[in-house]
């Protein structure tokens, strides 16, 4: 195809931080972006050309972003298949990732039966409405993860179960239809951001996720773990965009086992936190990446530039409230740490607000699974917890002038 700059104009359903950051990203290639997304201060419009006002599932809101662009996709699995499907038929757009994939991913359960089918590993899973059927899961796993079949994200939507007796109470949590999943005894979380174009599919370098509270707290790229396993991830990241129809970005989680093994713990149809890091860290970023994949560009290099470690800022506070940070002078002194605000303006606890990375070209790392590579990467992170420590949410905001 031929590319000419400036560019197409892009429909992303979605204003988040994942939408700021595409538009972001698209700026540079000469793509304008407009946003569709129910609140009016989102983080992404500062940064779109436009911004549409209204739900995720508003027919109309959808058909006036679907009639003012060329091509469309979405930063949020709230984003509505059916409605996306409409548009591709009514107003000859197109949608990726297809509303398809979207519709199979935001369903837990389809979610995991496409992969099983499709021969890719994957924890013993069963489908669970009752209090019986969820009873019978831990009598067959011992433990399990019970998931929300849909609208669950950042470990919203997930309980650990391993006692019988809290069985009523873990479905009432999940709040309808869900998935009993046998709780896996991992070595460490991995993720990998696939990008699918026309016909080429590109890896990045698999990220060690650090979690608490099921909610990402780190992405240290490389993993500390062996090359052998390293290639297995992105070996099963790519025969999961074998089951994926459409363009663009995935994020494609992962547990490696005691023994090494690989399994897919769930998919993103879109950018994904633990690919935050490809920002500074890799040639070109995720969100550069599915820009260029939902318009049936040439993609860019997945290649790492340098050791990297991805850290959120989260609000610590136990109470929402006005968002103004402080104490970010350590990570503005040092001069391989980029800081990423999201522009929330309320501050809620555990809420995702920014994040720092620090993406060091000055070291070398060969074999991060072994010494002194190992010790090496730990210094790293524990440069961005000291800086990501650092900061905090004051509890009034100085009034501006």
């Amino acid at each position: 195809m031929s590319v000419t700059v400036p560019g197409p104009t892009l429909g992303v359903v979605g204003g988040g931080q994942l939408g700021r950051m595409l538009a972001e990203a698209a700026a540079p290639l000469g793509v304008e972006v407009i946003i569709l997304d129910p609140t009016p201060d989102c983080p992404a419009a500062p940064v779109a050309r436009d911004h549409i006002i209204g739900e995720f599932d508003d027919p109309d809101a959808v058909s006036d972003l679907a009639a003012r662009v060329d091509a469309m996709t979405f930063e949020i699995e709230l984003a509505d298949a059916d409605l996306l499907s409409d548009a591709i038929s009514t107003f000859d757009v197109t949608v990726n990732p297809a509303p398809s994939t979207l519709a199979m991913i935001e369903d837990k359960l389809i979610q995991k039966r496409t992969l099983d089918d499709a021969g890719i590993p994957v924890p013993s899973f069963r489908p669970v409405d009752t209090v019986s059927e969820l009873t019978t899961a831990l009598d067959i796993f011992d433990a399990v993860m019970l998931k929300a079949r849909t609208g669950g994200y950042d470990g919203r939507g997930n309980v650990p179960v391993t006692d019988p007796a809290n069985a009523a109470d873990a479905l009432e949590a999940v709040g309808g239809s869900a998935m009993a999943e046998r709780l896996i005894d991992f070595t460490r979380e991995l993720s990998v951001i696939a990008v699918k174009g026309d016909e080429t599919v590109r890896t990045f370098p698999p990220g060690e996720n650090i979690h608490d509270e099921e909610i990402l707290r780190e992405t240290i790229v490389p993993a500390r773990t062996s090359e052998e396993v390293r290639n297995r991830a992105n070996a099963v990241a790519r025969d999961v965009l074998e089951t994926l129809d459409g363009r663009g970005v995935f994020g494609i989680e992962l547990f490696e086992t005691e023994t090494g093994d690989i399994l897919v713990n769930e998919i993103a149809p879109r950018p994904h936190n633990s690919g935050h890091w490809t920002i500074e860290g890799a040639h070109s970023s995720q969100f550069e990446q599915h820009i260029r994949a939902v318009l049936g560009w040439p993609l860019g290099s997945t290649a790492r530039r340098s050791p990297t470690v991805m850290t959120n800022i989260l609000g610590t506070v136990d109470n929402s409230r006005p968002a103004a940070l402080t104490g970010i002078e350590p990570a503005l002194t040092d001069e391989h740490i980029s800081l990423h605000w999201y522009g929330k303006d309320e501050v809620r606890p555990l809420r995702k607000m920014g994040h720092l990375t620090l993406s060091d070209d000055t070291i070398s790392i060969t074999d991060p699974s072994t010494d002194p590579d190992s010790l090496t990467i730990q210094s790293l992170i524990e440069r961005a917890r000291q800086c990501r420590e650092a900061v905090a949410f004051i509890q009034t905001p100085p009034e501006s002038s």
